[in-house]
């Protein structure tokens, strides 16, 4: 029974933890900004 049962809670953890890496891994950080471009380059 015990290996069943923390087969199963390991599958669960595996699946909210691939969900939770999709949702967050195209969102920005809060504080932390990109640096701003200059508009030429040359200078």
């Amino acid at each position: 029974m015990a290996d069943g049962y923390l087969e199963k809670r390991y599958e669960d953890y595996e699946a909210r933890k691939a969900q939770w890496l999709n949702t967050r891994h195209h969102r920005p950080q809060p504080g932390r900004k990109r640096p701003e471009k200059p508009d030429d380059e040359a200078l």
